[in-house]
């Protein structure tokens, strides 16, 4: 991992459930999961089928250079596909792992309930207290900044009542809460170093105006990675109208993208029943009214 670069790592890019087979195999069928290698920090972000790979390929990095994995791990909410892949995640395995995982307290749980109650028997045959990593878990809501500084634990300050450190190698990880998502919300995750900003809005639903809270949140972003999921016909018409199901369309994720003058933006959180051609279709159309627009597949990496 080199400590002077800020990449994006797209591992799962898919929402709802996974789709292998011919027809999404360019684009990709795992579900969520963004890695960020940045500042010397491994920060993934959720953790769908994606997370699978990523962890196949930890566990070889750890066989060859015999170091610890090391990792925070942010989840938006605890829908299946943001979660079903932390059971098959190798590191999480080990002994010599320490994993820091943040995510968000909904009206139901906080997210180490979720988390167990994800991995609890008869549904999984190993609970989360019975593996052998290091796991620190705790719920973060938007009055609060993690703090990832070389050598130390994370950090997590009320941005109110906490002096913020200025360190200038610190990567500065900040929540946002949406409560357009089904049952509870999702948190979406501003991600900073050297002046560079990466924003995640997944599983987030646009706006009459646009979602201004949003809009600030991501003003200037390096890269905004936003859901996409449905098309504008699936979303106001359609057999079953997707209206107030959580979800945007490219149009709504270009609309951000135009307002918060970011630098480029990432489709994402694709539709299963959406095959690789229909997808970069919505590409194309997204780029005449946003041309710095890509759509995120599989192994697709971004350096800010």
């Amino acid at each position: 991992m080199t400590k002077e670069k800020f990449l994006v790592r797209f591992r799962g890019v898919r929402g709802s459930y996974p789709v292998p087979g011919p027809s999404t195999v360019k684009v990709g069928g795992n579900t969520a999961c963004v890695e960020v290698q940045v500042g010397g920090h491994l920060i993934i972000i959720d953790a769908g089928t994606g997370i699978i790979s990523l962890g196949q390929d930890l566990a070889r990095q750890n066989a060859l250079e015999k170091k610890p994995v090391v990792a925070t791990i942010l989840f938006s909410h605890t829908h299946h596909d943001h979660t079903q892949g932390f059971p098959f995640f190798a590191p999480a395995y080990f002994g010599t792992s320490t994993l820091y995982m943040f995510g968000p307290k909904n009206f139901y749980e906080d997210i180490e309930e979720a988390l167990i109650r994800a991995m609890l028997a008869p549904t999984f045959p190993v609970a989360l207290d019975e593996l052998k990593s290091l796991r620190i878990i705790s719920s973060i809501d938007e009055s609060e900044i993690i703090i990832l500084d070389q050598g130390k634990e994370p950090q997590v300050l009320n941005i109110y009542r906490e002096e913020i450190p200025s360190a200038p190698q610190a990567v500065r990880i900040s929540p946002l809460r949406s409560f357009f998502h089904p049952k509870g919300g999702v948190t979406l995750y501003r991600i900073e170093w050297r002046g560079k900003k990466l924003v995640y809005a997944s599983d987030t639903e646009g706006y009459v105006g646009g979602d201004t809270r949003l809009i600030r949140f991501a003003e200037e972003a390096d890269l905004l990675i936003h859901d996409a999921q449905y098309t504008t016909e699936e979303y106001l018409t359609g057999d079953v109208p997707k209206q107030g199901w959580g979800h945007s369309t490219p149009e709504m994720a270009t609309a951000v993208a135009q307002a918060a003058k970011a630098k480029r933006l990432a489709l994402y959180h694709h539709d299963p029943l959406h095959d690789d051609e229909m997808l970069y279709a919505l590409e194309r159309q997204a780029k005449l009214i946003f041309p710095n627009t890509m759509l995120a597949y599989e192994g697709l990496t971004v350096e800010l």
